[in-house]
């Protein structure tokens, strides 16, 4: 009897050690479950953060785009009013330095370099001008490339002069012709003709 009995214990022992084997297999599989659980909802969570802040990602670089679009549009429609106001301005200008007697037959603007001829009824009245240029915070020296007298009854004198321009005062101070800051590199041509001693309209 006591050697059964001795079977029996072992045999309860065997049973309860599986079934606690058993339950703590089944409870570390259930906790190992619940984390891969857990970090695959976390992995989920992310992966939706990362697709809807992919989208925000795109829709800024698409309003990126569209900014700069609009930006060059907007440069280029102020380029071209600049580029426009540009030989008026200057046009403005020289009719200021413009003295009595004087006048101009043509004027051309390419890339910031002024060229133009016109006639004097003397060549005092066309040295005048010539100072008057040189004199403008607006314009750099002055050339004149030639002076000759085209007719003599009436006395009348022909020349032509080339000079650089800018929108910048060289002295730094705002000139009498009002010219505002711009772009120098204008290539309008513009031509006029005035009766003598008078200056031309713009």
């Amino acid at each position: 009897m006591d050697r059964a009995g001795g079977t029996n214990i072992n045999n309860m022992l065997l049973v309860v050690l599986s079934v606690i084997g058993i339950v703590v297999a089944l409870g570390y599989w259930f906790l190992e479950k619940r984390k891969l659980a857990d970090r695959e909802a976390t992995v989920a969570a992310r992966q939706t953060d990362a697709d809807r802040l992919e989208a925000i990602i795109k829709d800024v670089e698409q309003y990126q785009k569209r900014k700069d679009s609009l930006q060059k549009r907007i440069d280029l429609i102020n380029q071209l009013k600049e580029n426009q106001k540009g030989p008026v301005r200057i046009m403005d200008q020289i009719s200021r330095d413009l003295p009595d007697l004087v006048w101009l037959d043509r004027m051309s603007i390419t890339n910031g370099s002024i060229n133009l001829s016109g006639r004097g009824l003397n060549p005092n009245a066309i040295a005048n001008f010539v100072e008057n240029i040189k004199n403008d915070p607006y314009f750099e020296e002055p050339e004149l490339g030639s002076m000759s007298q085209a007719s003599v009854t009436p006395p009348v004198y022909s020349y032509d002069m080339k000079f650089h321009f800018t929108y910048a005062p060289k002295d730094g101070t705002t000139g009498t012709g009002g010219a505002a800051t711009g772009t120098s590199g204008t290539g309008t041509a513009t031509s006029t003709s005035t009766a003598p001693g008078s200056k031309p309209t713009t």
